[in-house]
């Protein structure tokens, strides 16, 4: 496919300015509104999480392969706010939203620094899934020069609970993005969080505390015509708003948060940061990895190569000038598109991709800023 015709050169301005603008709107936008409650039909003690797409860096069961198929629902009139979302995903209940016995692959977790422990067996695929890219598959080994790197992780980056459906471990990786209301986070779009959904910053597995807290989604903001397969695979990527925390402060004014950033071009070096899920990964740590970024042959989405992005990194940011002292950068990316992520295979988690962001992402940005 051709580049995008329309690259913004701005980004999203500093704290207290309004939105992005000079984006166009999109032609049938979905202002997708969700308090994710439902208190009614969520199983009291449901753990979280959905069954992981192993090879790449869909959402966890079947939710990258239905992305976009139908609308979620609104908003239900029960309320969840922050306070609720921490005494629910108290760390026992964190603790056991681990896969069982079955679904962890033997090994031990990595020390802090180490590269990613890959699975000890391939696990089954999902039943539907979308189909594989024709070009460029995942590079074999030895082609690879990076491997994720375990790291403590960084304030601006977490992971998704949510209660729905077959729910286990966290299933996305999210990222605080600079706003007004200095509330969203990012996402991918196949990531569909689902009823009382929380999102945890520098997630600690096995914390009794976590370290920046737990907080509720309320709304989320995504495309209606978003996919995992050809041009819908472009509007991969999904804003939600967070509830303020019990003391009244704003997600962003805990964790700082990052620029987004209309995406420069093909080729640019980024630090990739996710989370994979335990079935994956048995250290359940964040992972990191600088790459060089460039075009995915017969797209207009990026590709970057670096092992050890298994399911449950999709949604991870592609970041710019990272500051490291502040854990903060300029987002560019995000872990999904074509597949959800990535090519499908034995080495898929090599291999990632992701939408680019234009005019698109910025109109999308704009609604969901302005709540």
């Amino acid at each position: 496919m051709a580049r995008p015709s329309t690259e913004p050169t701005v980004s999203t301005a500093p704290t207290g300015s309004t939105a992005p603008t000079g984006s166009t709107e999109p032609t049938d936008p979905a202002r997708v509104r969700r308090r994710w409650s439902h208190a009614a039909t969520a199983a009291l003690g449901m753990v979280v999480c959905l069954a992981t797409a192993p090879a790449g860096h869909a959402a966890e069961s079947a939710r990258g392969a239905a992305a976009g198929a139908a609308r979620p629902g609104l908003a239900p009139a029960a309320s969840w706010t922050s306070r609720d979302a921490a005494a629910y995903w108290t760390s026992e209940r964190m603790a056991a939203a681990a896969p069982g016995r079955d679904d962890t692959p033997g090994g031990s977790a990595s020390a802090s620094g180490t590269a990613a422990a890959a699975p000890a067996a391939e696990p089954a695929k999902p039943a539907a899934e979308p189909a594989k890219p024709a070009a460029e598959p995942a590079k074999p080994a030895a082609q690879v020069p990076n491997i994720a790197q375990h790291f403590d992780g960084v304030p601006s980056v977490g992971v998704l609970f949510s209660v729905d459906g077959d729910a286990r471990t966290h299933h996305c990786t999210a990222s605080v993005v600079h706003s007004p209301h200095r509330n969203l986070i990012l996402t991918a779009g196949h990531c569909n969080p689902g009823s009382h959904a929380a999102f945890v910053p520098q997630y600690r597995s096995g914390a009794t505390t976590q370290p920046y807290g737990v907080w509720a989604i309320e709304e989320s903001f995504a495309y209606d015509d978003r996919g995992t397969t050809g041009d819908k695979a472009d509007l991969d990527f999904a804003f939600a708003t967070v509830a303020p925390a019990e003391d009244g402060r704003s997600l962003e004014e805990v964790t700082g948060g990052n620029l987004l950033t209309p995406t420069p071009g093909y080729t640019n070096d980024v630090t990739v940061i996710g989370y994979p899920n335990v079935r994956n990964d048995p250290a359940d740590r964040a992972v990191r990895c600088a790459a060089r970024t460039a075009r995915l042959t017969g797209t207009r989405e990026l590709r970057m190569d670096c092992g050890g992005f298994y399911g449950g990194t999709s949604g991870s940011p592609w970041l710019t000038d990272l500051d490291d002292e502040t854990g903060t950068g300029r987002v560019i990316g995000v872990i999904g598109g074509l597949n959800g992520g990535g090519p499908k295979g034995p080495h898929g988690d090599r291999t990632s991709y992701s939408p680019y962001f234009g005019g698109k992402i910025l109109s999308l940005y704009s609604r969901a800023a302005r709540s």
